[in-house]
């Protein structure tokens, strides 16, 4: 055995590492801004609450159809940098807009760029993680992608508090600030992430042809099914600040209610993403929604800020478990030159199914109160769990490990199939895919 080619087979790549500090920097530029922007359109510009809703759900709604197209020109493409750069790259100039804006107009437009940056980027820069991680440490490669992603999320509002309470509640200086994190984003990501080998003489292909599609098996669509009902169970993190204020929490201290909820996030995704490369992912999902399950019922019942924070801690739990495993699920899913069209379907489910969840949550949060809300989720969760306890991925059978490099045998048909197509497609699954 050569045991040089096994140890390279269990590192995490360094373009890997990139990226995720890639992500660090361009979430402490966002976070900077958006962890004020709702009182800057308020308060400075004197927007109504209206024009905030509307901003924002133009905004995502524009990025959600964004991630699909990006994701499936990659796969035609056959390259994920350019598009990521690009993304990264349009966010990073929306910055100064933001700083410039004398209005609520000019606002919208500097979101927008934002938003459709982030679209961009999403789906090529999942799909770039599974090219360049080998399968057995894909996990934690999504894992500690995320982990830093994440850390970026509760460093911008710690700076946004600080930078505030610093210039006397200067909105502009503090917007002037970001795009300093956002330029470094970007040069980091052009000079230390090198494009994924891809297989000499690959065809280019037109990943939304129907029989393209037809190749993101039940595997994938039962993943993608399972990623929407736990987004039906996780509404927006807006609500629990609503919570926080509700249990008394002062005002200037709101932000932390997310630094909380990201620095357990941060510190679980890793070792949860780690441990998806050796442990089934269907019992890790299951343990996710048992600890949502604990999160909403904390928030259903707490009545000080403190038992808040004990639900918000329980909340960022789950998403270090399960956003991380998700994504590993859908790159072993889908054939390796369709993962950018699977993310791009995935996160476009996920996102449309995000704008009902939290649309449900206000209208429940209006008629019957806070608690009915949380008790919603849980219910939710109750369904998720439901699902995968009586539903199995068609076309698969559980897999076992086989042979000296120890690839994964699969069902006849499924591995006839597999062998007819060119040989870049042919992937074993790993054996905790499917089954327990």
């Amino acid at each position: 055995m050569d045991l040089s080619n096994k140890n390279n087979s269990q590192q995490i790549p360094l373009s890997i590492w990139v990226l995720g500090f890639v992500s660090l920097l361009m979430d402490i530029s966002s976070e900077l801004i958006h962890s004020l922007l709702p009182v800057f359109l308020v308060s400075v510009l004197g927007a109504s609450a209206l024009t905030v809703g509307l901003i924002e759900g133009v905004a995502e709604a524009t990025a959600l159809i964004a991630r699909v197209f990006s994701g499936t020109l990659s796969d035609y493409l056959g390259r994920r940098k350019a598009l990521t750069v690009i993304g990264y790259g349009l966010s990073a100039l929306s910055k100064p807009l933001f700083a410039m804006a004398t209005s609520a107009g000019m606002v919208f437009t500097a979101r927008f760029a934002d938003r459709i940056g982030k679209g961009i980027r999403g789906a090529p820069r999942d799909a770039l993680v599974a090219d360049l991680a080998p399968p057995r440490v894909r996990g934690a490669a999504y894992g500690l992608r995320q982990s830093l992603d994440t850390v970026g999320a509760f460093i911008g509002p710690l700076l946004a508090v600080g930078l505030m309470l610093l210039w006397s509640n200067d909105f502009r200086a503090v917007f002037w600030v970001a795009v300093i994190p956002g330029v470094l984003a970007v040069g980091l990501l052009l000079f230390g992430v090198r494009e994924a080998e891809r297989p000499p003489g690959e065809k280019r292909i037109n990943p939304i042809h129907w029989r393209e599609l037809k190749r993101l098996r039940g595997a994938y669509w039962w993943v993608v099914a399972i990623g929407a009902i736990f987004t039906l169970a996780r509404f927006s993190e807006a609500f629990l600040i609503l919570r926080a204020l509700q249990g008394g929490l002062p005002l200037a201290w709101i932000p932390l209610v997310l630094v909380a909820m990201n620095l357990v996030y941060a510190a679980a995704a890793y070792p949860f993403g780690k441990l998806s490369d050796s442990m089934s992912h269907r019992k890790l999902l299951v343990l996710g929604l048992v600890v949502l399950i604990g999160a909403d019922l904390v928030l259903a019942y707490a009545e000080s800020w403190d038992v808040v924070f004990l639900g918000v801690a329980l909340w960022g739990l789950h998403m270090g478990i399960t956003q991380g495993l998700l994504a590993t699920m859908v790159a072993d899913a889908a054939p390796a030159d369709l993962r950018g069209t699977a993310f791009g379907f995935f996160n476009l489910l996920s996102g449309l199914t995000m704008l009902v969840a939290s649309a449900l949550a206000g209208l429940l949060w209006d008629r019957l109160g806070a608690s009915f809300t949380f008790y919603a989720g849980a219910l939710f969760c109750l369904l998720a769990l439901t699902v995968m306890a009586f539903r199995r991925p068609r076309g698969q059978t559980p897999v076992r490990k086989d042979g000296p490099q120890g690839r994964g045998l699969q069902d006849r048909n499924h591995l006839i199939q597999r062998c007819s197509r060119r040989q870049s497609d042919f992937r074993p699954l790993p054996p905790h895919e499917f089954g327990e």
